[in-house]
């Protein structure tokens, strides 16, 4: 293990995708790092431990019909390969140190960091410190919840080897809905219990129609405007009992193996005693930035969830790019510049989604252009047996440009890349429409989507 020094040119807090990139990159320019990570389950972050990676293993080997328990095993190796790797890409740079522990601010330059290992605190100074921690997710006040042992996070429910019978969602964002998507075809009887009158509330109604088509043919039960009351724990080897209640006051049950807490995320600054350097938060609890990330303490830089950002593991690669600009021989480049940033949901088919949605154009004042594509038009989907789905782009009407667009269909997830590369590029819809592609590819869908554009 490499001794720990007092004193640093750079400490991260936070061993996320943004943080561990900077450590390194800055170790390789000579500065001298730490990078503090609380666990070392958790070296190189959620994304690689917890979230992106495990589930969309798990989501991958459902499509491929594997058994859970099987699956699960694979994540696991998978996991932990990647977990080394990353630990190994900062901790193996001679100028960087990887430190195991809770970090809890002194002062606005020092932290007091209480070592996992021996429980010992130790005391850093730096130069300058980035914060990485994250988010976790929230739990609802529900009666009953703590007493269960069936309540889980998206977290928790990854680590569980036996696939639940009967799997109740609480929550309808995105996490509940690529959850729903994977359990489903492992097998489980999945239920969506969501507080929200409108399912995917954000999205146009023909895509999240599209989307609710997807996962009803899957078997999975969809419940709008719900409240749940309560968990009625069994305590045996049977099942919870969930209770809720409709719009309409009705009161229903629904038995569950699992219960997945999927109602949202916030900011993890528990136990890092921000007040001691004086950092502002928002109204939410995240860290507050400017445009170059830097918080009301010049020195301090919130770095990934924590800054309140778009909760995208690339999203904090790019804040590791926008501090990277500071220091270093790059563009510029800050949250001013940064736009177009497109999201993909790994349901199955997967929804993906950049610019702006048809509502959204309309409500901006734009005249558009629209069009619509099944899925099932495609060649390459239907040698794919993957012939589910929607595709939409939205266009200016003005100046044939690409304002939108939002795909449900096989591979989607890379056809958006494209897409939104053309926007970057300021393209008109005309160039997707005319490219040649391979063939059979599920590229050719955006010569047909785009020949509609009318």
């Amino acid at each position: 293990m490499k001794s720990i020094h007092s004193s640093y040119d750079a400490l991260i807090i936070g061993f996320g995708k943004g943080g561990k990139t900077l450590a390194a990159y800055l170790a390789n320019q000579g500065w001298r790092v730490a990078l503090v990570e609380q666990s070392p389950l958790m070296y190189g972050g959620t994304c690689i431990n917890i979230a992106c990676i495990p589930t969309k293993s798990l989501i991958h080997n459902a499509e491929l019909g594997k058994p859970y328990t099987e699956s699960i095993h694979e994540k696991d190796q998978l996991t932990a390969a990647l977990r080394q790797r990353n630990f190994n890409m900062v901790d193996q740079s001679p100028n960087a140190t990887v430190i195991t522990g809770k970090a809890s601010f002194v002062s606005s330059h020092q932290v007091s960091v209480r070592l996992t290992d021996t429980q010992e605190d130790i005391l850093i100074e730096a130069e300058r410190i980035f914060i990485n921690t994250g988010a976790k997710p929230i739990i609802p006040a529900i009666s009953g919840l703590q007493q269960s042992q069936r309540v889980f996070t998206s977290t928790t429910l990854i680590g569980q080897t036996q696939l639940p019978a009967r799997l109740v969602i609480i929550g309808g964002g995105y996490i509940a809905l690529e959850f729903a998507s994977m359990y489903a075809q492992y097998g489980s009887k999945v239920t969506i219990l969501d507080r929200s009158t409108q399912f995917l509330p954000n999205e146009d109604r023909d895509m999240a129609d599209a989307v609710m088509a997807v996962l009803v043919s899957k078997g999975i039960r969809i419940e709008q405007a719900v409240n749940v009351d309560e968990i009625i724990p069994d305590g045996g080897d049977r099942q919870d009992t969930v209770v809720y209640h409709t719009q309409a006051g009705d009161r229903q049950e629904v038995q569950a193996s699992a219960i997945l807490v999927a109602t949202g995320r916030q900011p993890y600054t528990e136990g890092l005693n921000l007040s001691a350097a004086g950092i502002d938060l928002d109204a939410k609890g995240y860290i507050r930035v400017n445009e170059y990330l830097q918080t009301n303490v010049p020195h301090i830089w919130a770095i990934g969830d924590v800054n309140g950002g778009p909760q995208f593991t690339y999203v904090s690669l790019d804040d590791y790019r926008i501090i990277r600009s500071q220091f270093f021989n790059y563009k510029p480049h800050t949250l001013l510049d940064r736009n177009l940033v497109a999201f993909s949901l790994f349901t199955s088919p997967p929804f993906s989604h950049v610019g702006l949605r048809e509502q959204e154009a309309l409500a901006k004042g734009y005249l558009i252009k629209v069009a619509t594509l099944p899925a099932a038009s495609i060649t390459r989907a239907q040698i794919l047996n993957e012939t589910e789905g929607l595709l939409k782009c939205i266009v200016d009407a003005d100046t044939d440009q690409i304002l939108g667009c939002t795909l449900l269909c096989a591979n989607s997830s890379e056809l958006i890349n494209l897409v939104q590369l053309a926007m970057r590029a300021r393209f008109d819809y005309t160039v997707l429409r005319d490219t040649i592609y391979t063939h059979p590819s599920m590229s050719e869908g955006l010569n047909d989507l785009f020949a509609r554009v009318l």
